[in-house]
């Protein structure tokens, strides 16, 4: 493989930071036994982020919600633009409003209030071991109340970031043709979390569906999480099926700092999908590195 990151701009749609010492992200609690997460517990901020995404050639970058204490979303985004954000460090938010919660509407207009605000994670991942699931059931997207302050979103101007896990792909599908005015843009490549033969058929189908949906992108960050014993093959598994489903006019890059440093280092997969998109034109891998990000996140 060569050493070669894509020498042209790249935007990274998908980093976290966080202050440990604040206490408020209740998944980085101390753990009783190992848990793998050890690395993760400490301050991530601007000056840790910055020299690396400078370095690998990243010309502006979106902060994704870090998994804040989840009643009082809005003083994440308080915090973070507070934080001094170097050019190029978070120039856009997208922020977590419980879309469940019946102050989702009043969240939102406060969310929104802070510039630099363009989209929503509200994380619906749900699968049938309890390891992987991070909500009570699946039934959220179907939800009315969900279902009435999703519909807020377009309105506001806002796109959502959908992450879930390759079972609810058709809930997803019905939620993308229903709210067709909304962009989703899909996380972690659709979460490919089941390496047997029959999960991988069922995140290729469910890749196929959604990208079915013109309203829907792909984001391709961090597929380590789902395969941390990984190679270039089985990352170019992943990566290709996502780009031959969506096309390069409907991906996004994104590299997940500093959770997939838990698996890879943040040069390491540039270098990795710089490798795997070699065959693309030059223009294609334009698109996927930056001009679409520059267009769903409205640089």
């Amino acid at each position: 493989m060569s050493d070669a990151i894509f020498d042209g701009p790249i935007i990274d749609t998908h980093f976290h930071l966080w202050d440990y010492a604040l206490g408020v992200h209740p998944w980085l609690a101390p753990a009783p036994t190992d848990d793998g997460l050890g690395a993760l517990r400490k301050s991530h901020l601007p000056a840790d982020y910055e020299p690396l995404a400078k370095a690998a050639g990243i010309v502006a970058s979106v902060h994704i919600e870090a998994n804040w204490r989840p009643d009082d979303p809005v003083a994440e985004t308080a915090w973070l633009t507070g934080l001094n954000r170097p050019k190029g460090v978070g120039d856009r938010l997208v922020v977590h409003v419980p879309l469940l919660d019946p102050r989702a509407e009043s969240m939102l207009e406060q969310q929104i209030a802070f510039d630099d605000v363009v989209g929503v994670r509200d994380i619906l991942t749900w699968h049938p071991d309890p390891a992987w699931t991070r909500v009570d059931s699946n039934t959220r997207m179907d939800d009315p109340l969900f279902r009435r302050h999703f519909a807020r979103l377009s309105k506001l101007g806002l796109h959502f970031e959908l992450m879930i896990s390759p079972w609810q792909a058709a809930e997803a599908f019905r939620l993308a043709a229903e709210f067709s005015d909304t962009v989703f843009v899909l996380n972690h490549c659709g979460s490919p979390m089941d390496r047997d033969a029959d999960g991988m058929a069922r995140w290729r189908d469910g890749i196929r569906l959604l990208a079915s949906a013109p309203n829907v992108i792909v984001k391709i960050s961090d597929p380590v999480a789902y395969d941390p014993a990984w190679t270039l093959d089985s990352l170019r598994a992943i990566v290709l099926h996502c780009i031959d489903c969506f096309g390069p006019t409907r991906t996004v890059f994104g590299s997940d700092y500093p959770v997939a440093n838990l698996h890879i280092g943040f040069a390491e997969w540039l270098r990795v999908l710089s490798a795997i998109t070699r065959h693309f034109s030059r223009d294609e891998r334009t698109a996927m590195f930056s001009g679409n990000a520059h267009r769903i996140y409205r640089f």
